[in-house]
């Protein structure tokens, strides 16, 4: 629990996996788990980090705290127990984030003026909100109403997960533009595979990557059918429909901090022809040249990292690169992004969808071991696809399904899970999106050719 010294992309459908309606002490389990980790996640951080907002796009981790905690008693505890009293009558709008058929939402880019409530006071309404979701858990009721019940817990739960992945990032842009550098976790063990970046050589890459050509898979699929299939999904990956796939091949490995700096020797941040219109106007606005948490310094490019600040490693997936300097890149190594279903066709021929997930503790991509082709976690990766809906896609009914549908406009769909991704939160057809000019999530690049 959280104490006041020391604290220790939608709302979607959902299918719980609990075996009857009954099982409340499944649900009960599970809750207490996924809540847990979150306050594990902040359990480094001093008083002073939790109510920082390093961008507008980015929140304070005690507002995520208090959002998601928000969200079980809004949707959970109030339509299943509607004689309970509101733990706060302003937190319903200090702590919505974009639901509108609940009432106006707090300012986002306001979210690190709130000083209070305190993170002491967000502590007691987190343990406010697991008892009472315990004991609504617990108690007899009809079993459809179990059911439902146990449809918005497994809801919530993704939801926080959702969020949990997202107190990494926010933390890592606060701490990665700190000048002091400061680390979340401890340096994870020495990653066996691990290569020490170059300095510059531009004469090595004057023509094109050759020298760093990658090897693809050619997949030949034909009538393919995409989107979830059992279990709990969000509703922006149903229905399963049919999609046509002509012969395309995918690398079998993610683009490296190495290749990447061979673009960046051959000036590809200074080459028009690479870059989309936007991306080259979004370019001359905002003058960045590396990937997002690289640094120059003493004739070496070095990375900061979640558990500090470390010399870049040169074999180890470029990550935290924008869509556009996806493409770019594609665009350099004479190949394209995979388009998303492209992408699910590729992961459903892996044998499992195991990688390198938050769980392991690393929270930064590995260097890629023998064969594995890290499909699933490391970094999440860029697709050329557009997010919007399938072909007969219908949000949830009501105020939860505002969360997916209203934002089909503008963004690219990522795939795979990241570092920072829980392990049992993914799956092949979770379809992550943000818009192509963010590089604050953990992205990175896998390319695809036409054969």
């Amino acid at each position: 629990m959280i104490s006041g010294v020391k604290p220790q992309q939608s709302e979607q459908r959902a299918e719980t996996t609990a075996s009857s309606p009954g099982d409340a002490k499944l649900g009960i389990a599970d809750y207490l788990r996924v809540r847990q980790r979150s306050e594990a996640i902040c359990a480094p951080l001093e008083i002073e980090d939790y109510g920082v907002q390093p961008m507008a796009d980015a929140s304070p981790p005690k507002w995520h705290l208090a959002h998601t905690t928000w969200f079980f008693e809004t949707f959970l505890i109030k339509p299943h127990q509607p004689s309970a009293k509101p733990f706060h009558p302003a937190f319903e709008h200090l702590f919505n984030s974009y639901y509108n058929g609940v009432g106006e939402p707090f300012s986002r880019a306001k979210r690190g003026n709130l000083s209070r409530p305190t993170v002491a006071e967000i502590a007691v309404y987190r343990s406010y909100v697991d008892e009472t979701v315990s004991e609504l858990l617990a108690a007899d009721k009809p079993p459809a109403l179990q059911q439902s019940l146990l449809d918005t817990l497994a809801l919530g739960l993704h939801h926080e997960q959702q969020h949990q992945e997202l107190l990494l990032t926010d933390i890592k842009f606060n701490f990665g533009h700190n000048p002091l550098y400061p680390a979340l976790i401890a340096t994870s063990e020495i990653d066996s595979m691990a290569q020490p970046a170059r300095g510059p050589s531009c004469e090595n890459f004057q023509s094109s990557g050759a020298s760093l050509e990658q090897d693809f898979t050619l997949f030949e699929p034909g009538l393919v059918d995409i989107g979830a299939q059992q279990g709990f999904c969000f509703d922006n990956e149903l229905p399963r429909h049919p999609v046509y796939l002509t012969p395309f091949g995918l690398a079998k490995s993610l683009v490296t901090n190495e290749a990447y700096q061979a673009f960046i020797d051959d000036d590809g941040y200074s080459r028009p022809e690479l870059w989309l219109s936007e991306a080259w106007a979004e370019l001359q606005q905002h003058s960045r040249r590396h990937p997002l948490y690289w640094c120059w310094q003493d004739g070496q490019w070095f990375e900061y990292r979640l558990d500090g600040y470390h010399p870049l490693v040169a074999n180890a997936p470029v990550v935290h690169v924008s869509g556009y300097e996806a493409a770019a890149f594609a665009a350099w190594s004479d190949a394209r992004l995979p388009t998303e279903f492209e992408w699910e066709y590729a992961a459903s021929k892996e044998s499992n969808t195991s990688g390198n997930f938050a769980d392991s503790g690393h929270l930064h991509p590995q260097s890629q071991h023998q064969d594995h082709s890290q499909m699933f976690g490391d970094v999440w990766e860029w697709t050329s696809s557009s997010y919007g809906p399938y072909p007969g896609y219908e949000p949830l009914l009501g105020v939860l399904g505002e969360y997916n549908g209203k934002f089909m406009s503008s963004q690219w769909v990522l795939r795979g899970g990241s570092c920072a991704t829980p392990q049992d939160h993914i799956r092949r057809s979770y379809r992550n999106f943000f818009y192509p000019k963010d590089a604050w999530q953990f992205s990175g690049i896998r390319l695809a050719r036409n054969p």
